[in-house]
């Protein structure tokens, strides 16, 4: 279950890789990239078959970062997120976030076992402040209904 305590933990990281970005403009990945970096986070685009983006580097695996990432947001299908939860913890990243569509029981599974801070099914732009447009109404009916993390 994600808490409260695990998404500040990973909103508080200022480095992160963003697995998923894509060729794709209307990917979610490109989304989440770009609000980060428009919010003062220093990310990482990170895509094995891709050089840039948006005039950004972007970096074909971890292991090519030119500095570490404190955490890593997966925006990539679950087949290919098994994987990649594995070499986040081979680098030493322990803070994880698994952006809806990413995620499965194997996916969770396999971060609670190499014993990551990971969010599961939680969408970030609900908790990158300040939250605006439909993600801020999105979190505004979590907590009515009370789905909100505590």
């Amino acid at each position: 279950m994600t808490t409260k305590t695990s998404i500040d933990n990973f909103i508080s990281c200022k480095n992160i890789a963003v697995l998923g970005v894509s060729r794709n403009q209307k990917k979610f990945g490109n989304y989440i990239y770009k609000e980060l970096k428009l919010k003062g986070y220093n990310v990482f685009a990170i895509n094995p078959f891709m050089d840039s983006y948006e005039g950004d580097k972007v970096y074909h695996s971890l292991d090519q970062l030119p500095s570490p990432a404190d955490g890593a947001i997966l925006s990539i299908p679950p087949v290919k997120a098994k994987e990649a939860v594995k070499e986040i913890a081979a680098k030493g990243i322990k803070n994880v976030w698994l952006q809806k569509g990413s995620s499965s029981k194997e996916v969770a599974g396999t971060c609670h076992e190499l014993g990551l801070d990971y969010i599961n099914n939680e969408c970030i732009m609900m908790f990158l402040e300040p939250v605006e447009s439909v993600h801020k109404f999105h979190r505004w009916f979590w907590k009515l209904i009370g789905k909100y993390p505590k």
